[in-house]
């Protein structure tokens, strides 16, 4: 048996393939940044199983929240940290003081925290709290100093670097470093570099900065130009040892580097880019589905990855390529992002194990109570439909609730056609009392809905209104996302159903639940937020 020494260098790197290759430390921001588009809102449940994904997949840092922003922030980023496994938890907080006492006040707790604080140093920043290039230079070492003293872990960002002139960049990180930060963060704020551009800005840190090569240098990248991953991957090529990503790239705008197709691309393209990531790729694409559904925001077919097309071959030239060989066609397997190699359909006639062990080859993993919901929803889809895939019972793991809900659907029935208004009736139960309502409307959906209001009366506003198949064919169940807006209060809901109109139903009655539930969390808890991250 061999020992170590015995070990020649090329059996060595044949051992481990990673051997010799540079970690990229995965700092994922679904929570935060990514919580930050209209609309995205997470409830407090939702947030912690995120988290908890997040951990499982073997994210390396998760930023949970901006604890300062609201009592509902902080109670989140607070319970993540005391649940956090394996991650770093990371809160954010602006150059204030009070701000960096409340965010090390929620992090305290978790095993590894860190404190992640900005300011923003271009022109344009500069001018929004009036400081002078001196005054903020002493605001940087005052608030790094203070966060230093509180946390070990300390992760500093000038907001708009990209734009930030380049004496001032260096002299401020430099400042940073000296005050106590580990991880110096380059913001890509308004996704205006180009890939050559921040690969160069990297390196010139690197190479200028006294005391650069003590820190980890961090990317975070913004897709308004489309160019996000791949400014994020050059910042690496540059020697930037950190990306700063969201699952489906959700975020502000156009959104932020997607984390799948960071992590994907140094995955299948390490024969140029010889670094690696500590993710369980299997995993991403149930985190994928979890995320759309409680952001409401809904995965583009054609996204990179974890689209419903990423993997689908069409043209008859790539169907036969695909069939005598996956690799004609296909860089990675849909089994490495966590899709299942066979979609084989289940029916009416089968059972809860079989049930329960397609949702674990989906990458599901649910409790007894849960599948016991899911399974009545599947029976009732099997009698429906004469089979029932994959992305079906997906869908019907989307629309189990966690619990009884003040507004719940009991019928519905609509009339509609050419010769005139449709008419919705429809019956309710509502806090415990039966009720019921006929309204009509332009169209079935609008009439439904006008019931739906009828019976219980908000000011709710709906912003969205989405459909899509799940699978093919006329009986195909049909996915409805809805989002609404109250008083500055956002929530969405889901559902699926092979009826279209009883699927918006259930969604807009879902979404009007999450309201409630915000419209009620007053005091410790609440959701409202008070202060935005752009607040100086």
């Amino acid at each position: 048996m061999s020992t170590d020494k015995d070990v020649s260098p090329e059996a060595n790197s044949n051992i481990s393939p990673e051997a010799n290759k540079d970690k990229v430390v995965i700092f994922d921001t679904t929570l935060r940044d990514g919580e930050q588009s209209p609309g995205a809102t997470m409830t407090h449940a939702e947030k912690i199983e995120i988290a908890e994904l997040l951990d499982d997949m073997g994210v390396d840092i998760i930023e949970a929240g901006f604890p300062i922003a609201s009592e509902g922030d902080f109670r989140a980023v607070s319970e993540i940290a005391e649940r956090s496994k394996d991650a770093v938890i990371c809160g954010l907080a602006r150059a204030q003081l009070p701000d960096i006492d409340r965010c090390w006040e929620a992090v305290k707790k978790a095993a590894q925290p860190r404190i992640h604080t900005f300011i923003g140093t271009s022109p344009l920043h500069r001018a929004i709290p009036n400081l002078s290039m001196d005054e903020m230079a002493e605001r940087i070492e005052q608030t790094v100093t203070h966060a230093r003293n509180l946390c070990d872990n300390v992760q500093w960002s000038p907001m708009d670097a990209t734009r930030t002139e380049w004496d001032y960049l260096c002299r401020v990180v430099e400042i940073a470093i000296k005050a106590g930060a580990t991880t110096i963060n380059i913001p890509d704020t308004v996704g205006y570099t180009a890939p050559v551009e921040s690969a160069d800005l990297i390196r010139r840190l690197i190479e200028t900065v006294p005391g650069a090569d003590e820190v980890v240098f961090a990317t975070h990248c913004h897709n308004d130009l489309g160019m996000a991953t791949a400014n994020a991957l050059a910042a690496v090529a540059g020697g930037a040892r950190q990306i700063e990503c969201t699952i489906n790239g959700l975020g502000e705008r156009a959104g932020n580097t997607a984390l799948e197709e960071v992590v994907m691309a140094l995955k299948v393209r390490g024969d140029i880019m010889p670094w690696y990531t500590g993710i369980d790729t299997k995993k991403i694409m149930h985190i994928s589905r979890r995320v759309s559904t409680v952001s409401g925001f809904p995965v583009q077919f054609n996204k990179a990855i974890v689209g419903k097309n990423a993997f689908a071959h069409e043209s008859g030239i790539h169907q036969d390529g695909m069939l005598k060989n996956a690799e004609t066609f296909e860089i990675m397997r849909p089994e490495d992002v966590g899709i299942a190699g066979t979609s084989l359909p289940l029916g009416k006639h089968s059972g809860r194990a079989a049930l329960r062990a397609k949702l674990k080859d989906l990458g599901v993993e649910v409790g007894d109570n849960q599948l016991k919901d899911i399974f009545v929803r599947f029976k009732d889809l099997a009698d429906r439909k004469k089979e029932v895939f994959d992305d079906d019972i997906l869908a019907l793991v989307t629309a189990t609730t966690d619990g009884p809900e003040a507004l719940q659907l009991v019928n519905l029935r609509v009339v509609c056609g050419t010769g005139g208004p449709a008419e919705a009736q429809i019956e309710m139960e509502i806090e415990g009392k039966d009720l019921s309502a006929t309204c009509e409307g332009d169209g079935p959906v609008d009439a439904s809905f006008k019931a739906v209001r009828e019976l219980f009366p908000n000011k709710a506003r709906l912003q969205l209104y989405q459909v899509h198949a799940v699978t093919e064919g006329t009986d195909a169940q049909a996915t409805v996302s809805v989002r609404l807006e109250e008083d500055g209060m956002i929530a969405t809901g889901q559902s699926a159903d092979t009826d279209t109109v009883v699927a918006s139903v259930l969604a807009y009655i879902q979404a009007l639940n999450r309201l409630i539930v915000r419209r009620n969390r007053v005091g410790p808890g609440a959701d409202a937020r008070e202060i935005s991250y752009k607040d100086v």
